[in-house]
């Protein structure tokens, strides 16, 4: 099932039902008004949802229209709690071995940070930034969204709580990210609004790729036109279950808390690429001494995607550029 929001003036749209192919689309009247309403009822929406979903795929659904992704808002357009994750460990260690960083780590305990989940941004928005001064970047990413969690729950149990799965633009700014890290808070002003692909999907929708609590599909990323690189979320060294395990050790979890994987990266970047500037950047520092990939300027435009073991996408794209905030 694959599950979206239209604009409609409001905080948090009007939940619609999506076809797989991601052309047509079907209002949840009646079952949910929001996907928010929808995720603290899901026992009751769940079943709802599938059937409208049964009924648009087989050209059943009266009222469908078509599907314009431009007219979507983030699936959640906001959320109570957004964490991320840097959950592929290769990543860490190409920015701790070009900068000779010195983190203070846990062998097997994963990091996370809480981000700002008020304002999630459409994958087709203009994003505005308040001024290439701040090093903009980007970080390809996957999230889950989340049910009602239990305080000191396991993996094993934890995985029955993954309801969705989102394709994200998590920005970051990066002349802010190293200071606020280093004086132990953050980050916050390195972290702005996250973009969101138009569609979130149940994990079946994923078939065999959805496996071991990873999205075992490479994410094709493009800058200005070009590719970037198509790192496999297969290499995610801690599964979605043992990130909420490690979330929810110390407290319970809200229905719709959206927990992201971090960026994706892949052991053999020489041939996958990566999904952030930062990490290419660290890569050249390594090998050539120096970066020379600049950070984004306005205008620049990206597009992120991931396509299922059919060919199809999965989520749609996130299509946006980069443009001066209005301040």
């Amino acid at each position: 099932m694959k599950l979206a929001t239209l604009k409609d003036g409001s905080r948090d749209g009007r939940l619609v039902v999506v076809s797989r192919d991601l052309r047509r689309a079907v209002l949840a009247s009646g079952i949910a008004a929001t996907l928010q309403a929808a995720i603290e009822d899901w026992a009751r929406c769940e079943p709802l949802l599938q059937q409208l979903s049964a009924a648009l795929n087989g050209g059943r659904a009266t009222q469908a229209f078509d599907f314009e992704p431009r007219e979507a808002m983030a699936p959640l357009p906001r959320a109570y709690q957004w964490a991320d994750a840097s959950s592929f460990l290769n990543h860490g260690m190409l920015m701790e071995r070009a900068y000779n960083l010195d983190i203070k780590k846990d062998p097997g305990v994963p990091i996370i940070y809480q981000g700002a989940g008020d304002d999630f941004l459409g994958a087709c928005d203009d994003y505005p930034v308040p001024g290439e001064e701040h090093q903009i970047d980007f970080e390809g990413e996957v999230a889950v969204v989340l049910d009602d969690v239990p305080m000191g729950i396991q993996p094993a149990q934890a995985a029955g709580h993954i309801k969705l799965l989102m394709l994200l633009n998590d920005v970051s700014l990066r002349a802010h990210l190293f200071k606020e890290v280093s004086i132990g808070f953050g980050p916050l002003r390195a972290k702005p609004s996250t973009v969101f692909a138009p569609v979130a999907v149940t994990p079946d929708e994923l078939g065999p790729a959805w496996s071991e609590g990873r999205v075992k599909l490479p994410m094709h990323v493009q800058c200005n036109g070009a590719r970037f690189g198509e790192p496999n979320g297969a290499e995610m060294d801690f599964s979605f279950p043992e990130l909420v395990m490690h979330l929810a050790r110390t407290r319970k979890l809200g229905a719709g808390t959206v927990l992201g994987s971090g960026t994706f990266s892949n052991r053999d970047y020489n041939v996958t690429g990566s999904a952030c500037l930062a990490e290419r950047r660290a890569v050249e520092t390594i090998e050539q001494g120096e970066a020379k990939t600049p950070f984004l300027k306005f205008g620049d435009r990206l597009r992120f995607e991931i396509f299922g073991l059919d060919g199809a996408s999965v989520f749609g794209a996130i299509d946006h550029r980069f443009v001066p905030a209005q301040v």
